[in-house]
């Protein structure tokens, strides 16, 4: 309202805003905003700005697949191993990752049903057909 137009509630809202505002007694509002409060405030914030990031990036699209946005990621809690992250990235023990730095000649997987990549070995391969449990 302009200038609360004398309205009782909003003027009373003002006085005790001042009279707070001008204590000297060393207590301020902030130290009764809990801790747990301000760091999930943060932490929200972080996790906001790390996903507007990553969705304007090229970088780590395999990751993208399978973890599409950040908060679910983060809540998945996986115990990381070195399969688990050449899965979900992509580099690692694959013969594609090897092949794209000259390391193997050929990026075929062991059966020779196309090239040894995440979604060929998770998809494609039907010699895992098995393991996939299909």
């Amino acid at each position: 309202m302009k200038a609360h137009n004398n309205n009782v509630g909003n003027e009373r809202a003002d006085q005790l805003t001042k009279k707070a505002a001008s204590r000297r007694d060393g207590k301020t509002a902030y130290s009764r905003i809990l801790k747990s409060a301000v760091i999930k405030a943060i932490q929200e914030k972080g996790e906001l700005q790390w996903q507007s990031e990553r969705n304007v990036t090229t970088i780590g699209e395999i990751t993208k697949s399978f973890f599409p946005d950040i908060v679910g990621c983060i809540s998945k809690r996986l115990r990381m191993c070195v399969k688990l992250a050449t899965m979900v990235t992509g580099h690692g023990t694959l013969r594609s990752y090897y092949h794209r730095f000259k390391i193997k000649d050929d990026p075929e997987c062991i059966y020779r049903m196309g090239p040894q990549t995440t979604n060929h070995l998770l998809w494609e391969c039907e010699n895992l057909i098995t393991q996939r449990g299909v």
